[in-house]
């Protein structure tokens, strides 16, 4: 703690300390820092298929009463985003003339001119879903990306002294865009093997009883049926619903075969030359917004000169690679404004970033087409804090 930008302490500078545990456990969320480097080290992913994930943009509004139904839930799929593009939005009515609303765009898409962010703005204005928002109040906006491959893509839980848990380990169910129910069984299946392995007087091993009653679970039950969702609806939106339907209508997930992921969602982005750029309508500021005013909402904060938390392999990589071929997907990917070309002096390019802005979603980590842009923790209470969401 305390350190500036430059790595030399400052005023509020403090040593670190080494917690020495018996078992460590990780939930920090999808694409965990920690947890990445645990699946590389200890090659908790061999022999699976590569995780995908989706980025969850939400914003909560406050709605006028005569259109608040307490309760109403609206689920969709497709619109506006192309057929062969997987996502789909959440709309849910809330206390107090509350609404939170959101949209959910697969991060294996293939077009670089798509920007989620923009996607969700679209889909406010479609005549069933804006009737809600006309006259309201946004109060609130957020980001996340969510880890998505299910039962698939689930690394090896444990290794030498600790454990994966929740969307760190990948315990979503796509299906229901729902994680916090798994999230807490893996929380208690993890503290049931730690204490039994620590009343043993064990300590730093493997606790294979936490994967062991996994494969007992309901939750394993409840992934089983949900494997083929996801994988399914990359197939776009017509032939997926047809799939999911006899997958999950018709055989109630019981069906006798498994859809695999083949990609990881980085590989997916073609070059820019195969498509034309998509042409966003501008924010009217009452039902549609920019990223700049969104952010804002968030409540995110950084410390002006603490050490960089979105970091490049290399420099140049940005530019000779992901504008000249992709056409800069980074400013589109990013829903908080991070990443932005910019001409220098002399009329080149270079990308310019705004940590500052960053509501720690991963997605840039998650969707670098060469995998050059690395999310690392930021100095400790730096970040969004989002309120009511």
């Amino acid at each position: 703690m305390g350190i500036n930008k430059d790595g030399k302490p400052t005023d509020e500078f403090q040593l670190g300390m080494e917690l020495h545990a018996k078992y460590t456990f990780f939930a920090e969320g999808a694409r965990g820092h920690l947890g990445k480097q645990l699946i590389s080290k200890y090659k908790l992913d061999a022999g699976k298929d590569p995780q995908t994930y989706a980025l969850g943009i939400k914003e909560l509004w406050e709605v006028r009463p005569e259109v608040h139904q307490a309760g109403l839930v609206v689920h969709t799929a497709g619109w506006p985003l192309d057929n062969d593009t997987y996502g789909g939005s959440f709309l849910y009515h809330l206390e107090n003339n509350q609404v939170a609303v959101g949209y959910v765009v697969g991060l294996a898409y293939q077009n670089p001119y798509i920007s989620p962010f923009e996607e969700f703005q679209r889909y406010k204005t479609h005549p069933e879903i804006r009737k809600f928002f006309e006259s309201g109040k946004r109060l609130s906006y957020g980001a996340r990306a969510i880890t998505a491959g299910g039962l698939q893509s689930l690394p090896k839980l444990v290794f030498p002294g600790g454990a994966l848990l929740g969307c760190d380990a990948g315990f979503l169910n796509a299906s229901r865009i729902k994680g916090s129910h798994s999230a807490i069984k893996s929380g208690m299946m993890s503290a049931d093997a730690a204490f039994s392995a620590i009343t043993a007087n064990r300590k730093s091993d493997e606790l294979d009883a936490y994967p062991a009653a996994f494969e007992e679970s309901w939750l394993k039950e409840e992934l089983h049926k949900a494997r083929n969702f996801k994988p399914a609806m990359s197939k776009g939106l017509i032939t997926g619903t047809l799939l999911v339907g006899i997958d999950q209508v018709l055989l109630r997930g019981k069906a006798p075969w498994t859809m695999h992921h083949t990609h990881a969602d980085h590989e997916c982005l073609k070059p820019a030359a195969r498509f034309k750029p998509i042409p966003y309508p501008k924010p009217d500021g009452k039902l549609t917004f920019d990223r700049l005013s969104s952010v804002f909402i968030s409540n995110t904060n950084h410390a002006e000169h603490q050490p960089a938390h979105l970091t490049l392999k290399d420099a140049n990589v940005p530019v000779t690679v992901n504008l000249t071929l992709y056409a800069g997907p980074e400013s589109r990917y990013c829903p908080a404004g991070v990443y932005e070309f910019v001409k220098n002096d002399n009329g080149g390019d270079r990308l310019q970033i705004n940590a500052q802005n960053c509501v720690h979603c991963k997605t840039c980590d998650i969707k670098d087409p060469t995998q050059n842009i690395v999310w690392v923790t930021p100095e400790g209470g730096g970040g969004p804090n989002y309120s009511g969401m």
